[in-house]
């Protein structure tokens, strides 16, 4: 895989001169002015970042290299003409900058092939976890386990130039997406079906041999695991997950000590968790109200019940977006494309109806909307993956690919480590109100 190599190299390269140059010229220049509210929001909204590989637009949605979701599953390669996109083509598009080519995504999938080999050692720690422990646990540790394999740790412990730093990350950004459906797929075993591995099939794209090694060998759930691993892949630099990972390696750690470090944020509540909330909530409401076909009426009580009981509805809000998930959208329009009748699917439609107007009348909640997590766990569900404690993971293999394609291009614009500054309470309070009493 040297052509593709060479070619981001190439193409990338024109943007580093780009970055020095901006930077060097309009170093000073001012693009925004920061509010003590979005300092003490979570820093919502302050432009800081650099991230190539997806935008997000709060009144749009999601864009990779400037394409969205619809155009991405025209025009990416497929296996068939009817079927879902190759996520190695994608990785590619956010890697290059452009829509590769058919033959360019078969042999990425096969050069993953070749270097999913996973060392025993991963597997002894996985196994060295207690079952009890959650599958994000042994996740995140079988991840920084890897570490070992690291060729960018080597490099850069024998003085490599900091100029080829981003070609040694590449071959660690390669070997690591590789060997993520297999991890996934032994944690999946290991807790699920007694520890009855199946071994990985070198012939299949790397998404349909997540299936595979799963457990899952039709032709509907590969189909439906290359649609998820597409729309999960990137939501561009800002979200807990992908900024830990440009934190993280922004301070010259492998991409496995990075990686690991953005599958922790990941698997907390506000983020890639929710789509096991989900789950939880819908099962708790039909246990609730007895029926697992219930009334927009009986939703809508539940909601209410819901919010007065402080809690939130999972599936719906988002920090940026201000629309209904592009991503969301999608995956209805499979469900109406392939599946006949589904009761969990129906409630994910009819939460869609009830949902918004009545988190919109609460006048606390600036997006009623449903992102990603809201349909996915109940297509999951349908196609016989139900251990919902596991799809967070499923999100994790996802998001190395955007996250992961973006730390190399760090490497080669050769960003410098992350450090803003921070200041006490009493500091925004002098800059609001001209004091510091109480503080």
């Amino acid at each position: 895989m040297e052509y593709i190599k060479n070619r981001f190299f190439q193409k990338a390269s024109n943007c580093v001169s780009e970055y020095q140059r901006i930077r060097k010229e309009h170093g000073d220049k001012v693009i925004a002015q920061v509010t003590i509210d979005q300092v003490l929001s979570g820093q919502k909204g302050i432009p800081a970042l650099v991230c190539d590989t997806s935008n997000l637009d709060a009144n749009e949605g999601i864009r990779f290299r400037g394409y969205s979701l619809p155009e991405l599953r025209q025009k990416l390669p497929k296996l068939t003409p009817e079927g879902e996109p190759l996520p190695e083509g994608l990785f590619l598009l956010m890697l290059l900058g452009e829509i590769p080519e058919k033959d360019d995504v078969m042999n990425i999938s096969r050069d993953w092939a070749t270097r999913a080999h996973v060392p025993q050692h991963v597997f002894d720690v996985i196994d060295a976890i207690p079952k009890t422990a959650r599958p994000m646990t042994m996740f995140s540790s079988a991840i920084l386990s890897m570490a070992t394999e690291s060729v960018f740790q080597k490099a850069y412990r024998a003085g490599v130039h900091k100029k080829f730093y981003w070609d040694f990350m590449y071959e660690d950004v390669m070997n690591l997406i590789a060997k993520l459906p297999r991890v996934a797929a032994y944690i999946y075993r290991r807790l699920y079906h007694n520890g009855h591995h199946i071994e990985p099939n070198p012939n299949l794209d790397w998404a349909g041999n997540l299936a595979y090694m799963m457990g899952f060998d039709s032709l509907e759930v590969k189909r439906l695991l290359r649609l998820y691993m597409v729309i999960h892949a990137d939501h561009e630099g800002g979200n807990v997950s992908a900024h830990t990972v440009h934190l993280v390696g922004s301070a010259l750690s492998n991409a496995y000590y990075a990686f690991s470090a953005g599958m922790n944020g990941l698997a907390g509540p506000l983020h890639g968790f929710a789509n096991q909330e989900v789950i939880h909530w819908m099962f708790e409401m039909i246990e609730n109200l007895g029926t697992e076909e219930p009334t927009d009426e009986q939703i809508a009580g539940y909601i209410d019940k819901t919010l007065r009981e402080g809690r939130v509805v999972p599936g719906y809000g988002h920090a940026v977006l201000r629309i209904t998930d592009p991503r969301f959208t999608v995956q209805q329009e499979f469900a109406d494309k392939y599946v006949k009748s589904d009761k969990l699917i129906n409630l994910a439609n009819a939460m869609y109806r009830v949902a918004p107007p009545i988190l919109e009348a609460t006048g606390k909640i600036k997006n009623p909307w449903p992102n990603v997590d809201a349909y996915s766990g109940a297509l999951l569900h349908h196609y016989g993956i139900k251990e919902y404690n596991f799809y967070t993971v499923l999100f994790g293999v996802s998001r190395s690919l955007g996250v992961l394609a973006q730390l190399v291009l760090d490497r080669l614009y050769g960003m410098p480590i992350e450090r803003p500054s921070s200041h006490p309470l009493s500091y925004y309070k002098f800059k609001a109100e001209g004091n510091t009493e109480g503080c």
